[in-house]
């Protein structure tokens, strides 16, 4: 299986990028695991919703050149589906049972994701109603991603 985890911003953490590394490594012997960054914009604090709107477009601009249909695509937004660990594992093992062998995640930047890109997902996905900012969010999805091919494997992960 390939993932692509397509994501708005860079990590600036060191802690944030040791843990990234760390779950890369872990999910090589699962999966071919490719990370695509894309520039985001700069949002000044009390900026209008106007000028929200267009970072997210900004930015969304920049996402698509990544997106085509042959690939199922995951948008992490606060209003997806939240997921058990066992069914995110469901989630992805259903991709396989179907013949993909390709699937692309998508986090956005510090505003979240534009409407064009939460309507091209095949599944809405959420890790909970809070917000969560958006580094941290790229470490949740790898941890996950390694958790659910612990489970599909039946192989031990700490609970």
């Amino acid at each position: 299986m390939k993932i692509d985890i397509l994501v708005v911003g860079k990590i600036k953490e060191k802690y944030f990028t040791d843990a990234v590394d760390e779950y890369s490594k872990r999910l090589s012997r699962y999966v071919k695991l490719n990370i695509i960054e894309v520039k985001d914009e700069k949002t000044s604090e009390g900026a209008s919703e106007r000028e929200n709107e267009m970072v997210l477009i900004a930015e969304a601009q920049r996402l698509l050149r990544y997106l085509d249909d042959d690939v199922p695509l995951i948008p992490l937004c606060i209003e997806g589906r939240q997921y058990t660990s066992e069914e995110f594992a469901g989630l992805i093992t259903d991709y396989e049972n179907k013949g993909r062998s390709h699937i692309r995640f998508v986090i956005g930047g510090s505003l979240g994701l534009d409407e064009s890109i939460k309507k091209r997902g095949d599944v809405k996905l959420s890790f909970s109603k809070m917000t969560f900012p958006h580094q941290l969010m790229r470490v949740i999805l790898l941890e996950q991603i390694y958790r659910a091919y612990r489970i599909k494997n039946n192989e031990p992960y700490h609970k």
